[in-house]
């Protein structure tokens, strides 16, 4: 377990953290100063699988399953970040970070939506197995239960959606809500009529209907709100604020939500249910593999730099126009892919004598199997480099699958062995769909090892060992380095320069592969470092295996006949590019 006042010292102290929250495998953190934190000391802590830092004043700390709500609560137990809000800058309003801002929202509504996805599965079940469950009290009463537990958060889940991002955006939270229920409600529909927007005969091709635009509509609706509510509260006097700028704030706002966002987001909403239904629902088997294979080929960079929760929007609107999710089968598959490639390392590292390596794979395999993939994403296949990307080559063999034969999810979050019991919808039944999904699993895991098996030579990984042990051996004599800012400075026979990564993605393919690109210009060898990890710049995944988040200390070093050139265009090019 990590010690808390360990975890503090290396975020930069209480004061620095301002907000602390949770998703299932990560600590979500926001810092007042990015320059306090130390992101390799961070790495180094017992329960650390990886730290994803690509943006300013905000980390996240992947320590795996039901941990991340431990350390959060402990750190509020102790009055540290317990409001678990970061207000948003406008200057973070663009379109890379898009996917990580709807992620900050739908992160704390998580629980809730795989409890009533799981319940709405179960139910599914239970109607399908026991055709007359109503005849049974028991049967009955059960179904109502699972029922009124999925409902009680699908129903509502707008109006959950508007208070946190009200929460996010720095607007009132209470009123958050109440603008994103406002837009369920039927006085939609009949000001929908007044103005002849609505469409009695087929109410879901209304201009303006009850819940048009969808969770994206409240999304921006409650965004619009918090720039009305500043200037309104700016203005009014402070005697008159807790009176008058909750009214005025949401009287201003429902004008032009209901007006302008609701029915603008309605044809966004149905464009992106249209290109994904056609995709994912097409009548063409092999429009529908090809997108199931590449969905779950990509799911694994996104989960590494932690912006598959922006995904959550897809899978909502999905949700609001289907009743089911498409999409989630197909990015589920990328696990077992790791699974597959992890039991192929797992091999090959006992062969070439990694025991280190073979462990810590064994060691995260089980939790791979119930869709946890952290642990391998960070601790095996990531940082080996070339697994990462067949491990995804892998899956989307079964991801091809899933689409094909069009299994639907209750909703997201579960996957591996867990995921079985959301994947319950769409035009198959549970058993169809059951057996399908698992199958799906074992074609991408025995596709991740295949892949990796072909592509991931034992040499390769007898070399990694090999460059491991002598780092290990020499790890003290390597460390004996001077820095006197941004000097290059020499240590006896070994020669280099310090970088903090300031790249908001950290070192990804494109500088990497620069990078390669530049060294192989100089009759020289270089080394990077990034704490204990180290790195021969013979190719991209050698330097993406360092795992260099922002805020990550390198150290340059070079050896051969010119090793001074080469690490002077390389400082100059880190300088300017990472």
């Amino acid at each position: 377990m990590i010690r808390i006042d360990e975890l503090i010292k290396c975020l930069g102290g209480t004061g620095n953290i301002l907000s602390v929250t949770s998703c299932m495998t990560r600590l979500r953190i926001t810092v007042a100063d990015d320059g306090k934190t130390d992101s390799a000391a961070l790495e180094k802590l017992e329960d650390v699988l990886g730290i994803v830092h690509d943006r300013k004043n905000y980390l996240e700390i992947v320590v795996g399953p039901g941990k991340c709500k431990k350390y959060a609560d402990e750190l509020k137990a102790m009055g540290i970040g317990a409001s678990g809000v970061m207000p948003i800058e406008k200057s973070r309003l663009k379109p890379k970070e898009l996917l990580k801002i709807l992620g900050d929202i739908f992160v704390p509504l998580i629980p809730g939506v795989i409890a009533a996805g799981l319940c709405a599965g179960f139910a599914s079940m239970e109607k399908q197995l026991c055709p007359g469950y109503e005849d049974s009290a028991v049967l009955n009463i059960l179904y109502n239960f699972l029922t009124l537990i999925s409902t009680s958060f699908m129903t509502y889940m707008s109006a959950w959606a508007g208070y946190r991002a009200a929460e996010r955006f720095g607007a009132t939270p209470i009123i958050g809500g109440m603008l994103g229920m406002i837009s369920t409600l039927d006085g939609i529909n009949q000001i929908a009529q007044v103005f002849g927007l609505y469409n009695k005969d087929v109410p879901l091709s209304s201009v303006l209907c009850s819940g048009k635009g969808g969770i994206l509509a409240v999304i921006f609706g409650v965004y619009l709100l918090s720039v009305i509510e500043k200037k309104i509260r700016s203005k009014v006097p402070d005697s008159l604020n807790m009176i008058l700028t909750p009214l005025l704030s949401l009287a201003c706002c429902l004008v032009l939500y209901i007006g302008i966002i609701m029915p603008v987001f309605g044809f966004i909403s149905s464009g992106i249910e249209a290109v994904v239904g056609d995709l994912c629902l097409s009548r063409n088997v092999l429009v529908r593999a090809v997108t199931g294979y590449i969905c779950a080929a990509l799911f694994l960079p996104l989960v590494a730099t932690g912006m598959h929760h922006g995904l959550i929007a897809l899978y909502t609107v999905q949700l609001q126009e289907l009743g089911y999710v498409t999409l989630y089968p197909a990015l589920a598959m990328a696990g077992a892919g790791q699974v597959g490639a992890a039991v192929s390392i797992i091999r090959k590292a006992k062969k070439a004598g990694n025991e280190r390596l073979r462990h810590v794979a064994a060691g995260a395999l089980p939790a791979g199997l119930l869709g946890i993939g952290e642990p391998l994403v960070y601790g095996v296949t990531l940082p080996l480099g070339k697994p990462f990307i067949t491990a995804g080559l892998g899956a989307g063999l079964g991801g091809a699958l899933v689409m094909i034969m069009e299994v639907g999810a209750t909703t997201w979050g579960p996957s591996g062995l867990l995921g079985v019991f959301i994947m319950t919808a769409g035009p198959n039944g549970f058993l169809t769909n059951a057996a399908v999904y698992l199958l799906s699993l074992v074609i991408a895991a025995a596709g991740g090892y295949l892949v990796t098996e072909f592509a991931f030579s034992e040499k390769e990984l007898e070399e990694k060992s090999a460059r491991e042990t002598a780092h290990n051996k020499n790890s003290g004599e390597e460390r004996r380095y001077v820095n006197h800012g941004d000097d290059i400075t020499f240590d006896l026979m070994k020669e280099g320069f310090s970088h903090r990564v300031k790249d908001p993605f950290g070192i990804h393919a494109r500088p990497a592969s620069k990078l390669c690109a530049l060294v192989k210009k100089y009759d020289a060898v270089v080394t990077i470092a990034a704490g204990e990890k180290k790195a021969v710049c013979g190719g991209i995944s050698d330097i993406m295996s360092l795992g260099a988040v922002q805020g990550t200390q390198l150290f340059v070093s070079a050896k051969g006949k010119q090793s001074r050139e080469a690490l002077s265009a390389l400082k100059s090019f880190m300088d300017e590019e990472i």
